[in-house]
């Protein structure tokens, strides 16, 4: 398609009419297509059904506990073995715990935030109250009536959030009251001169989200420099911050080989901010997404204070799944062989996304893209303003996409341009069709406001 501007207002019309003739043919097909979410898809939920009966009846794990009862709150050795090997660090500093690595997110985030990252009198909460109050104290001062009900504290706990990124991330803070700060992402990760601005002026941020590998949505890996700037950033930062490095697309490479992500842990080590550090990480894309098993690293005075923490709710998590898991996986050969089998899976359905993107929008100014090396979603700029509408319109044609703005806290994603696609879930006919679908709704967006801009200048 040649470039808008190139096009004369006449021709404009005449497509126009053409791309939306063409639209409600699509839409009068009754189409039911869904690039939402990055669920596997069945084929590759069906390489792991050997969990169903891979204990054989032998429900003792290696240091003799009978998993089906009590007990193990960190978990069962081995399944903690498991997650050393996906997160790069030793068994000890590592809990094994249920399915769902996002409930663990929540759990450290609200423990930091209403009870203490370090124990009682650590809460953030407590601490934006103070700072709070101490900002108010000159004018209670200057104005003793007041002193008799003071306002509410205004100071927030803040958050770091690469954008475009992860939605869920967001809801957590959002849920918790805790203010988010966006940071760019670049190609080689966060914009580490503002992260490190915004630690350094402000100790109320109390933490960053990150991707590290294969982030989502935009697929990048982060440099081995920025790694190094992120160990650092605990000596720069108020008390008790916090990276929250949620690798969970440590070993999800597309292409071979794929990424190297630098290891942080011994990094943290060597600047001596290893309680900054927070790593997440679960099985959930690599056997059952909704019956893994999710992992949390961290120093081991974080590690008791959480664990604490967690007696208050659970006495153990589902170490018979914890087992299986680890009979399963029970090295990094077997690990790798699993996740093979998955790229093998996945790896034509990023190539027929990215295909039908090339080949309808490449060379144009209607968009730009990604092409991840790993990880589970490809992210779309379209032109600005255009984001909402190419969703919307797509929607009207029986294709829906994640909602316009999600990568983005709050919802807001300030240029109205990013569309995440994860195209892992659907069929190959079906991503066919879905692209059918998507690359006309970007095509009739941009015709659209090129005409309204031109009608405007009029």
């Amino acid at each position: 398609m040649k470039q808008l501007e190139a096009i004369s207002t006449e021709a404009l019309r005449t497509l126009e009419a053409r791309l939306s003739d063409e639209h409600a043919a699509l839409s009068r097909k009754g189409l039911h297509l869904d690039l939402t979410r990055g669920k596997p898809g069945t084929d590759q939920l069906e390489l792991s059904n050997v969990l169903e009966g891979i204990l054989q009846g032998d429900y003792r794990a290696e240091d003799g506990t009978d998993v089906r009862n009590y007990g193990n709150l960190l978990g069962i050795p081995e399944a903690r073995r498991l997650g050393g090997l996906l997160m790069g660090i030793e068994p000890e500093l590592v809990l094994a715990g249920g399915n769902s690595s996002l409930l663990l997110m929540y759990l450290y985030v609200e423990t930091a935030h209403l009870f203490g990252a370090a124990g009682p009198g650590s809460s953030w909460r407590e601490e934006a109250e103070s700072a709070g109050e101490r900002a108010q104290a000159p004018e209670r001062a200057q104005a003793p009536e007041r002193a008799q009900a003071p306002e509410r504290a205004q100071a927030r706990v803040k958050f770091l959030c690469p954008v475009p990124g992860y939605d869920r991330h967001f809801t957590i803070c959002e849920s918790l009251g805790i203010e988010m700060i966006p940071v760019p992402m670049l190609e080689t990760g966060p914009d580490m001169d503002k992260v490190e601005a915004c630690v350094r002026s402000d100790p109320l941020v109390k933490g960053i989200w990150c991707v590290p590998k294969y982030s989502n949505p935009t697929g990048i890996t982060y440099s081995a420099e920025v790694v190094a700037r992120f160990a650092q950033l605990g000596n720069i930062a108020g008390p008790h911050f916090r990276i929250l490095w949620d690798n969970a697309y440590a070993v999800h490479d597309l292409a071979s080989p794929g990424d190297e992500l630098a290891n942080i842990v011994p990094l943290v080590r060597k600047a001596g901010t290893e309680d900054s550090l927070v790593i997440l990480a679960s099985t959930s894309k690599i056997t059952y997404a909704g019956g893994g098993v999710a992992y949390l690293a961290t120093s081991a005075a974080n590690l008791q204070v959480f664990e604490r923490r967690l007696s208050a709710m659970i006495v153990s998590f589902d170490k018979v799944n914890q087992l299986r898991h680890a009979r399963l996986l029970p090295d990094m050969d077997a690990l790798h062989r699993q996740m093979r089998r998955q790229s093998e899976l996945l790896h034509p359905r990023f190539e027929h996304v990215l295909g039908a993107l090339e080949r309808e929008l490449g060379g144009s100014s209607l968009a730009e893209w990604t092409q991840p090396r790993g990880g589970y979603f490809i992210s779309v700029d379209v032109i600005p303003g255009l984001a909402r509408e190419t969703v919307a319109l797509a929607g009207k044609s029986g294709l829906e996409l994640t909602p316009a703005g999600a990568t983005y806290p709050l919802g807001h994603d300030p240029l109205d341009q990013n569309i995440r696609i994860a195209p892992t879930f659907a069929s190959l006919d079906e991503i066919d069709r879905a692209m059918e679908v998507f690359v006309l709704c970007v095509k009739l967006a941009a015709v659209r406001q090129r005409l309204a801009k031109g009608q405007d200048a009029g």
